[in-house]
């Protein structure tokens, strides 16, 4: 392992009632980083987690993570790597991993300070009382601690959570979903004070998430994994600017799809002729100008799309829906020529300008660098 890495993931596999849910799954974790887990359900997001956290068993590969003793937050005196194979397993309490449920899984018996302090009750009554006491003040959670969970609020819950699986000071943090249960108004605001309190305690993090808004919030890193793999690992920029192929870039949204043909070194669509292929990426697996595929994809982002002032004559697209977001007004648009090898579903761009639903509008696309995909073996969406 490098000296900046905390966990290393290699060729790991795992089976659960003889069925592989992870397949050849590669993955570091530098110290201090927070990676965020994206993927459609059912790609194995949870149970790569739980398999960190020590609830499966990998079937093949290894799991190596570094565990740092400390007497204080900043200085490691003692430093070892546990390995974890399908015949050296270690058990979930000997890795010193926290991890935080969906659920937040408070003990509704207990008060917030008897919760917080359940996993280091072993220790000395006064050790006890100093880091509850620090953990309370870092979650603000003061004034608190006789509570019982049902009269905190979703948040507050959230935050004794958080504090419980910080007590043992553990070298990672795992969460499943942690923000799921919270009501949209708190969701950007909590996970704003979490990163927050992670970067000042340098504690890394892995995430479990659904939304690409999480995810883009909240993480350094993302990883987005689709069946059972991880298809690419990167700052969020680095995914969104150069996605690796068309999973990942329909899964963050991205953009829109546009069938095309190319044609003489040139792409054409149903929005029109699209500009040299000189500089456009096309994905590894793709014949460059592949002609006689019938599902050459474009990925076009909204920030490409610009509106045609005095167009009219060339109309191409109709505005089928308008919505607001916190972006602006969000119109999606049809192509207007249907032709069968071109049309395409959607397209959606933010305009300063206000049009009305069922116009029929003139746009242009605006040289950048373009990426296509041939997903001939599969389907969108």
């Amino acid at each position: 392992m490098g000296a900046n890495e905390l966990l290393s993931v290699k060729q790991l596999s795992v089976k659960l009632h003889n069925n592989v849910i992870l397949s050849d799954t590669h993955l570091t974790l530098n110290f201090g980083d927070i990676l965020g887990l994206v993927g459609p359900s059912g790609c194995g997001k949870t149970t790569l987690l739980n398999t960190i956290a020590g609830f499966n068993t990998p079937s093949t590969g290894e799991l190596n993570i570094k565990r740092n003793n400390s007497n204080s937050a900043n200085l490691v005196v003692q430093e070892n790597v546990l390995t974890i194979t399908p015949f050296s397993h270690v058990e979930p309490q000997h890795r010193n991993i926290g991890m935080i449920f969906q659920d937040y899984a408070l003990f509704p018996h207990l008060s917030v300070e008897k919760n917080i302090c359940f996993g280091i009750n072993k220790l000395p009554k006064s050790e006890q009382k100093s880091r509850m006491t620090d953990l309370l003040h870092l979650l603000k959670l003061t004034g608190l601690e006789a509570r019982f969970p049902h009269q905190l609020s979703g948040g507050q819950q959230q935050r004794v959570a958080i504090a419980r699986a910080l007590a043992p000071q553990p070298t990672l943090l795992l969460l499943d979903e942690p923000f799921s249960n919270i009501d949209a108004r708190l969701r950007n605001e909590l996970m704003l004070e979490m990163r927050q309190i992670l970067k000042q305690l340098k504690m890394s993090a892995i995430f479990v998430t659904h939304s690409k808004d999480e995810v883009f919030t909240f993480a350094d890193k993302i990883a987005v994994m689709h069946k059972g793999s991880i298809l690419q690992i990167g700052s969020p920029a680095e995914v969104c600017q150069s996605p690796n192929s068309w999973q990942v870039a329909d899964f963050l949204q991205l953009g829109s799809w546009i069938p095309v043909k190319a044609i003489n070194g040139q792409f054409q669509s149903a929005v029109g002729e699209l500009p040299s292929t000189e500089d456009i990426d096309l994905e590894e697996n793709t014949v460059k100008y592949k002609e006689y595929s019938p599902k050459l994809q474009l990925l076009l982002k909204s920030q490409a799309i610009e509106y045609y002032e005095g167009g009219f004559e060339k109309n191409n697209v109709q505005v089928d829906n308008i919505s607001i977001t916190e972006h602006g007004f969000h119109y999606l648009l049809s192509s207007i020529d249907r032709d069968l090898s071109l049309s395409f579903e959607q397209l959606s761009f933010y305009s300063n300008f206000l049009l009305t639903l069922g116009q029929r509008i003139a746009i242009k696309i605006k040289i950048h660098d373009y990426q296509v995909f041939d997903s001939y073996d599969d389907i969108l969406g």
